[in-house]
C-alpha cells in the first residue's frame, strides 16, 4: 500500500506542506494551474530551494499581490471552491478541511459554524495553502497518510483575536485524537491550517508503523531556529500492513413523534458537520409504534457536534453511542476522457486489486442536468468507457 508518511519534527504550516509536496514530486506548474482554477486574484507561488541547518528542500511562499480587507465566512469559501473549474475530488477534500477549521473555530468560540468568521485562514495565502493541499494530495494518488507525533511549540503568537498561547485555541481543537508534543521549538510550530490538513489526510497515526522509504522530501519553514531545524519532513513508501482501519463511533436514536419531513434537514446539517455517513431505519418501538431508528457514522472528535444537532434539532429524547473498528477499501480517484468531457471516477481497491470502478454521482447528475438527458445514459455511457466499450450512438 503506497502512502505518505508525516514527520511533523518542527510542526507543520500550509506552506511548508506546500514545499514539501513539491519537493515529493508534485509539478509546480501543474499545481500553479490547477490553482489557477480558483480565479482568485491577488496571490503568486514563490518556490525555492532553501536549507535549515544544512538540509536542503523546498520553499514556498504564497505572496499577496495585493492588500485585502475582507474577512471570510465558511460560505464564502465554500462559494470559491465550488465555482472553480476544480475537479469534484479536490473540492471535496478542500472543503473538508476547511470544515475542520470552523468546526474548531465553532467550538472554540462557542457560536454555530455558519457564523465563524475566518480572519488568517480565510486570507488568500491560507485558501491557497487548502486547496493545494487537496490538490497535491489527489496528484500523489497514495492510498493513506501516516502521521508522526506533531510537534506544537510553546510561546505566544499574535493573531487577529490578539496575543494567544501556543498551541492557538484553533489548533488545540482541531488536533484533538492526534499525538503530539510541546517544547521542541519556542514558536508556533503547527498552525491551524496544518493541523487541519493532518486531521483531515490522516489515517494512521501509529509511532510504530514500519514502511519501505521510497522517497524522502523536505518542506522548509519561514522561520530559522538554533536548535532544530524548521522543515516538514515526508516520506513516500510502502506499508505491508493494512492501514485501512480505524477507530468509529456510531450513534443513534429512536424517534416517533417529529414530522418526517425534519430528517432531510437534519441529515444535511449532520454532513455538514463532518459525519460519514447518516441513514434512517423503520422500525416497530414499544407498544406497537412506528418509528425511525437514526444512525450517524462519525470520527471520535465529532461526537459532540452530532450529539447538539440530533437533540437541538429533532424530537429524540436519548442518544445511544457505540465504539466499532470501521474498514474501509483503499481509493484513488482520477480524471478521465469521455463523451461529455473529462469526468472523475473513483477505483475502489482491495489487497492491491481493483474490485470496483464508477463516476461521481455529482458530475453525472450535473451532465443529465445541462444536456437534458436521463442521469442513468450518462452513468451507462461513462461505464462504458472506463469499461473500454466503444458507444456507437451519437449523443
Amino acid at each position: 500500500m503506497k502512502i505518505i508518511s508525516y514527520d511533523c519534527f518542527s510542526g507543520i504550516s500550509g506552506d511548508m506542506n506546500l514545499g514539501a509536496m513539491i519537493d515529493l514530486g508534485v509539478d509546480q506548474v501543474f499545481l500553479t494551474g490547477e490553482l489557477k482554477k480558483l480565479n482568485l486574484p491577488g496571490w503568486e507561488l514563490i518556490v525555492s530551494k532553501d536549507q535549515r541547518h544544512g538540509i536542503v528542500g523546498t520553499k514556498v511562499t504564497v505572496k499577496q499581490t495585493r492588500h485585502e480587507h475582507a474577512h471570510r465566512h465558511l460560505s464564502d469559501i465554500e462559494k470559491i471552491i465550488n465555482e472553480s473549474s476544480l475537479d469534484f475530488p479536490t473540492k471535496e477534500l478542500s472543503m473538508k478541511i476547511f470544515m475542520k477549521i470552523a468546526r474548531a473555530e465553532a467550538s472554540v468560540h462557542g457560536i454555530s459554524v455558519d457564523h465563524v468568521h475566518f480572519h488568517e485562514v480565510g486570507a488568500v495565502d491560507s485558501i491557497i495553502d487548502v486547496v493545494g493541499a487537496a490538490i497535491c494530495f489527489n496528484a500523489l494518488n497514495v492510498e493513506g497518510v501516516h502521521v508522526s507525533a506533531v510537534e506544537l511549540g510553546e510561546g505566544f503568537v499574535i493573531c487577529d483575536h490578539g496575543k494567544l498561547p501556543v498551541p492557538a485555541p484553533a489548533t488545540a481543537e482541531i488536533i484533538k485524537g492526534i499525538p503530539v508534543k510541546k517544547g521542541g521549538v519556542d514558536f508556533e510550530a503547527t498552525t491551524p491550517t496544518g493541523a487541519a490538513i493532518l486531521a483531515t489526510l490522516g489515517t494512521n497515526f501509529n509511532p510504530d508503523l514500519k514502511i519501505k522509504i521510497e522517497k524522502t522530501a523536505y518542506g522548509v519553514g519561514q522561520k530559522e531556529h538554533e536548535k532544530v531545524p524548521n522543515l516538514l519532513r515526508v516520506f513516500l513508501g510502502e506499508v505491508l500492513t493494512d492501514t485501512s482501519g480505524h477507530d468509529a463511533i456510531q450513534i443513534e436514536c429512536n424517534i416517533d413523534d417529529m414530522n418526517p419531513e425534519f430528517f432531510e434537514y437534519i441529515s444535511e446539517r449532520l454532513f455538514k458537520a463532518g459525519v460519514s455517513d447518516v441513514f434512517c431505519s423503520n422500525i416497530i418501538m414499544k407498544k406497537g409504534r412506528p418509528g425511525v431508528l437514526l444512525n450517524v457514522i462519525c470520527e471520535n472528535e465529532s461526537a459532540d457536534a452530532v450529539k447538539s444537532i440530533i437533540f437541538t434539532e429533532s424530537t429524540s429524547l436519548g442518544i445511544r453511542t457505540f465504539p466499532f473498528r470501521k474498514d474501509t477499501l483503499a481509493r484513488k480517484f482520477e480524471t478521465v476522457p469521455t463523451i461529455y468531457g473529462d469526468v472523475t471516477v473513483k477505483r475502489s481497491y482491495y489487497d492491491g486489486k481493483e474490485v470496483s470502478c464508477k463516476p461521481e454521482y455529482e458530475e453525472c447528475k450535473k451532465i443529465a442536468s445541462g444536456k437534458g438527458i436521463p442521469v442513468k445514459e450518462v452513468y451507462n455511457n461513462i461505464m462504458a468507457v472506463i469499461n473500454n466499450k466503444i458507444i456507437k450512438k451519437d449523443i
